[in-house]
């Protein structure tokens, strides 16, 4: 066997002088898509069915900007709704009584099984249906009584049909976070002597929280474009609603539609940027990469430069 001659004479070897591949069928691709949307962008700005000029009139109108409050409140109360119900109706799901848990299927069979526009006409058709809501003993005394067509409010009757469907979807995943939590958390809770409800409370539901959060927001992105829909009620008074309304008047539903769409982009960038921040913080633990304040502490208690290397590097720098 011979050896190198560098390895021979001692001296260290040549660099490698390293030729990067060259990928034209990417800079091809590249160059037609950057192509395809200079044309698209340049056909939007001189088509005068755009109604750019509206656009930018209607764009920060007041009755937009009320719309978007509303649209907002909507997004709010429902899924603060539709969390707790949620967490509810798994708990009862996973829980022992069979009658919990067949409430619980039912439930999630009639919501998920219906479209969220015939759920949110029904809403509309309520007061309708029952025209009063008593309190108290059955056939017997009643404590208080409700007339729910002079109470009738489209508001909160898209709030709680939103709500209630969107609470069927947290609830299978809020299930699946609870699934995912090993079956010796649980043994070892009940070997302290722990009931089911206490270990649900301080034991499942605490470690679950890292799988519920991400689908979470995601959730969060969907129910602000479900609002849309809450016209079905009918109730128009959230932005899209506003929009139409004032399309109806001056018959221009293209400029008021890119209204619209702009200020739900707006409020969904925020929320993705939300979202971003929380998945990174429940990730904590998971991921095989170190943070940069993980890097930054390592540097500190070795008093060197923190160098980027995978945590499961075994025999490494680490």
């Amino acid at each position: 066997m011979t050896s190198s001659p560098s390895l021979d004479s001692g001296t260290d070897p040549a660099p490698i002088k390293a030729i990067p591949l060259k990928h034209p069928g990417r800079w091809v691709a590249a160059v037609v898509i950057v192509v395809l949307f200079g044309l698209f962008a340049y056909g939007a700005a001189t088509n005068p069915a755009y109604g750019w000029g509206t656009y930018g009139r209607y764009l920060f109108d007041s009755r937009i900007g009320t719309g978007v409050w509303i649209t907002v409140q909507l997004l709010v109360y429902s899924m603060v709704i539709a969390i707790i119900l949620g967490v509810a109706v798994a708990v009862m799901r996973l829980s022992p009584n069979p009658v919990l848990r067949s409430a619980a299927w039912v439930y999630l069979w009639i919501f998920r099984g219906t479209p969220i526009y015939v759920q949110l006409t029904f809403w509309g058709l309520f007061p309708v249906i029952y025209k009063n809501v008593a309190l108290g003993i059955p056939f017997s005394v009643q404590f208080a009584e409700f007339d729910l067509q002079s109470l009738y409010s489209a508001f909160w009757f898209a709030v709680i049909g939103l709500a209630l469907n969107e609470a069927a979807y947290m609830a299978e995943i809020v299930r699946a976070g609870i699934n995912s939590v090993g079956e010796g958390q649980v043994e070892a809770s009940t070997a302290l002597g722990m009931s089911w409800s206490q270990t649900m409370r301080r034991t499942v539901l605490p470690q679950a929280m890292r799988v519920i959060i991400p689908p979470t927001g995601n959730e969060v992105i969907s129910m602000l474009k479900t609002t849309s829909l809450v016209i079905a009620v009918p109730f128009t008074g959230d932005v899209y609603g506003r929009a139409r309304d004032i399309s109806g008047v001056n018959f221009e539903p293209v400029p008021l539609l890119l209204v619209a769409s702009t200020w739900y982009l707006l409020i969904t960038s925020i929320l993705m940027v939300g979202q971003f921040y929380l998945e990174r913080y429940y990730s904590k633990g998971v991921s095989r990469k170190l943070t940069n304040r993980q890097l930054q502490a390592l540097a500190d208690a070795q008093g060197g430069k923190p160098s980027i290397v995978p945590r499961s590097t075994e025999g490494g720098p680490l």
